[in-house]
């Protein structure tokens, strides 16, 4: 009996561990509006071309990487999560980047062919810039559009992104 009730709470602290905690990641999946859950969109502008190369990101003193994926975690539906360009050099982030985002000098491909994840060491060598983005937006969730690339391009057209948060 003793033992049971230990176990049972033990099972009820995790849970609750487990149900407080929250990511800050832009790929956290949350209800919206709609009361639909789905990741945050998000679009971004760099200062160079760096639709090929591999996203992490970057801790505020930019000393660290907090986030990168494995080799196997750049794929979309099976195909190399290159971000989809939108008009007048924006891009739709499909990988989950957020603020502290910097690229490697690995593109999609080379980085997809490793045979083992990276360390923080091997990663930080191969940081093109730590400093890429020129504005960034967040711009609800994809369930918040019928036709995401449609109806962002309508709005980048009309110049109006601002409606949505800029992050940067």
């Amino acid at each position: 009996m003793f033992r049971t009730s230990i176990t049972g709470l033990l099972g009820l602290v995790l849970i609750l561990a487990v149900a407080g905690c929250k990511s800050k990641s832009p790929l956290t999946i949350e209800h919206g509006a709609s009361g639909v859950a789905g990741p945050k969109v998000v679009v971004y502008k760099t200062n160079n071309n760096y639709f090929l190369h591999v996203p992490v990101i970057l801790s505020p003193d930019k000393k660290t990487i907090v986030s990168y994926p494995a080799p196997g975690d750049i794929l979309y539906n099976g195909d190399l999560a290159y971000p989809i360009k939108l008009e007048n050099g924006y891009l739709l982030d499909r990988r989950g980047i957020s603020e502290g985002c910097a690229f490697l000098k690995w593109t999609y491909y080379e980085y997809s062919r490793l045979d083992h994840t990276p360390t923080q060491e091997e990663l930080m060598r191969m940081i093109l810039e730590s400093d890429p983005l020129t504005e960034m937006y967040y711009c609800g969730r994809k369930s918040d559009f019928r036709n995401i690339e449609e109806e962002l391009n309508q709005v980048i057209r009309e110049g109006k992104l601002d409606k949505y948060n800029r992050v940067k």
